[in-house]
């Protein structure tokens, strides 16, 4: 088999989706059926706009939350924890153990912290100037 190797800035969603197909395939039989589905709550306002919401997966027992938002008017007003609860129940709802998630230093690690989340790693210099936090919490 002769191969090679590219960078193909052209590369379809197909062929993203034949790469992690390969690694899915290749962690399940190691680990299991991922079972992974979305997790996609929003918040809405009276004209039908999204105005916060929490993005991120669940598999193998756990949730990762990839996005939390809550637009300026919004903050302070405890959406983020509305969000974060309905999160964490539909994570519970789905078998998880746990909730794993990422912050960068100007963000809202205090705010994960106060829902009971704790830090175990930190990526010095990311973005440059700052650090990104990991935190992970027991549901």
């Amino acid at each position: 088999m002769v191969v090679q190797m590219q960078i193909d800035l052209g590369a379809t969603a197909e062929d993203a989706s034949v790469v992690l197909r390969g690694l899915r395939e290749f962690n399940e039989v190691r680990l299991g059926p991922a079972r992974e589905q979305p997790v996609r709550i929003v918040v809405r306002n009276e004209d039908g706009h999204i105005v916060g919401g929490v993005l991120g997966h669940t598999k193998w027992e756990w949730m990762y939350v990839s996005t939390l938002w809550v637009d300026d008017a919004l903050r302070g007003q405890g959406w983020g924890t509305k969000l974060m609860a309905a999160a964490e129940e539909l994570a519970r709802s789905r078998g998880c153990t746990h909730v794993s998630l990422d912050t960068f230093e100007y963000q809202a690690r205090p705010f994960y912290e106060k829902l009971g989340y704790q830090l175990f790693g930190t990526l010095e210099g990311y973005p440059p100037g700052y650090r990104q936090f990991y935190l992970t919490k027991r549901l």
